[in-house]
Order: structure tokens, then C-alpha cells, then sequence
């Protein structure tokens, strides 16, 4: 069976699901301790994959109780890692709440080499185009964007124990028509808020991936932290930029903690 890949970067699936204590203390204790092999079993199979991450959390509120996040560049894998994952503990034993589909993907807004050179370079540095500190200052910026891009298609999430997940859209209301408005418009308002993330670097490692066509939003967004007031931090701050203020619509938030697996069987009740 031939892969299915996208054109660059990876697929990535969120799934979150209720443990069902019911059906597992009706197992008998040689079934239980087989379904924990297997649960253990099946993680480690998944993360020997290669190019392929499985994250797993301890979901803190009752929306869920436990969830995983999956990143992986076969479509096919992507969905035989899922169904492992619902099957690993046991028939009906974990029952999915929630799924998202998504794909890690570029930013249409990204600085180019002319708006670089235009802006930065001849406005506010004032460089010569063709002197050394020109050609240097522009070979720096090209590596920086090439790192960019292969940390936003190819990244290796951090083992950071604060995680949350939520998706969103853009407004396409009378007035607040993200896509009524001209690349150039949407560029500006998307640099303002660039600018807002990264006075959270090292505090929030975020990822944005692309759902048009692939689920019910269009993004997904994945926060992880230290501190949880960190998560809660940004978002607020964000709230009140215009993109988001004028143009965002949010899906649920669903927040864990990233375990090792056998915590989290634990923490189920299953270990």
C-alpha cells in the first residue's frame, strides 16, 4: 500500500476520551493486566515509527480523561496509530469525546526576502544592497526563516508538562469578513499579532496547524508550558489584538499533562 504523504510537512491527529470505569472493573485481573501490556505495548510500536511522535496526557477536567496527540507524515499511519490507541486497552474500555485532524503547514504571512530588504534592512538599518553588511545581515535572515519553517512543518515537540488544545476560524460575518479582506490587509494584522507570541518565547512553545477541508475548523492550536498561568496568559493578551478580537471564532479548550504512559495508567485507575 503506497503512502499517503502530503506535499510537505505532517499529518497530526488530537483525540480525547473518557475512561470507562464501569467496563474496566467488570475485567478480570489477568484481562487487565493484558490490556495494560497491550495499551504499553502499542505506545512504544507507535513512538518506534519513524518521523512519528505520540504524546500522551492526563486530561485535567471531566471533558476528558485522557488524550494523545499524534504526529506522523502517512495519512495511513495516522489512522492505524488511531484506532491502535482506541483499541490498546481493551474493547469500549476508553470511548473518544473528541478528534481533530489537521497538518502542520507554512504561514502564508511569513516575511519575504523583499519585504525583509525593503523594511528592515534599506528602512531601518539603512544597508547598502551589494555591501558585505548588507549580504550578511540577508544570508542571517534566510537562515532564520529556513529554521522557522522546518520547526513549524517538521517540529519536535517539547516534553513540557502544561498542554492545551483548541480549535479555531476565522469570522466570515457581515463587516468582519477575515476573507473579504486583501492579502495585504490580513499580512499587516497577522504581523501585530506575530509580534504579541513571540514576547512568549521560551515560556509557551505553541504550534499552529491547517484543517481547511480536512476537519470542522480551520486551525488547530496546541499550547504547551510550565505554567499554566502561561497558557492563560497568552491567550488572554491575545484576545485583545484585532485579529482575534475582530476576526476569531475559539472551539472548545481541552488542558492536560503530558505523563510518561504508565502515569497516566495510573491516574485511570488502570495501572
Amino acid at each position: 500500500m503506497q503512502p499517503v504523504l502530503p506535499s510537505e510537512g505532517w499529518h497530526i491527529v488530537h483525540v480525547f476520551y473518557r475512561f470507562e470505569q464501569a467496563v474496566w472493573a467488570n475485567l478480570e485481573p489477568a484481562e487487565r493486566a493484558a490490556a495494560t501490556a497491550n495499551f504499553m505495548s502499542t505506545v512504544a510500536g507507535i513512538r518506534a515509527t519513524p518521523s512519528t511522535q505520540l504524546l500522551l496526557f492526563s486530561m485535567v477536567t471531566p471533558k476528558s480523561d485522557f488524550g494523545f496527540m499524534l504526529l506522523t507524515p502517512d495519512l495511513h499511519d495516522a489512522d492505524r496509530f488511531s484506532k491502535q490507541m482506541s483499541r490498546a486497552l481493551g474493547p469500549d474500555v476508553i470511548t473518544p469525546v473528541y478528534t481533530y485532524l489537521s497538518q502542520t503547514e507554512r504561514s502564508e504571512y511569513t516575511t519575504s526576502d523583499a519585504d525583509y530588504i525593503e523594511e528592515t534592512l534599506k528602512g531601518e538599518k539603512k544597508l547598502v544592497e551589494g555591501t558585505p553588511e548588507f549580504d550578511a545581515a540577508l544570508a542571517e535572515f534566510r537562515a532564520r526563516m529556513e529554521k522557522y519553517a522546518k520547526d513549524r512543518l517538521y517540529p519536535n515537540m517539547p516534553d513540557w508538562a502544561v498542554f492545551c488544545f483548541y480549535p479555531m476560524l476565522k469570522r466570515r460575518a457581515v463587516g468582519q469578513n477575515w476573507y473579504a479582506l486583501t492579502f495585504e490587509e490580513r499580512k499587516k494584522l497577522m504581523g501585530g499579532h506575530a509580534r504579541i507570541g513571540r514576547t512568549w518565547a521560551g515560556k509557551i512553545r505553541q504550534l499552529i496547524t491547517g484543517s481547511t477541508g480536512l476537519d470542522d475548523w480551520e486551525w488547530g492550536v496546541t499550547l504547551f508550558a510550565h505554567d499554566p498561568a502561561q497558557v492563560k496568559g497568552i491567550v488572554y493578551e491575545m484576545r485583545f489584538d484585532a485579529v482575534s478580537a475582530e476576526y476569531a471564532e475559539f472551539g472548545e479548550f481541552y488542558v492536560g499533562l503530558q505523563l510518561p504512559a504508565e502515569e497516566i495508567l495510573a491516574r485511570l485507575g488502570a495501572g
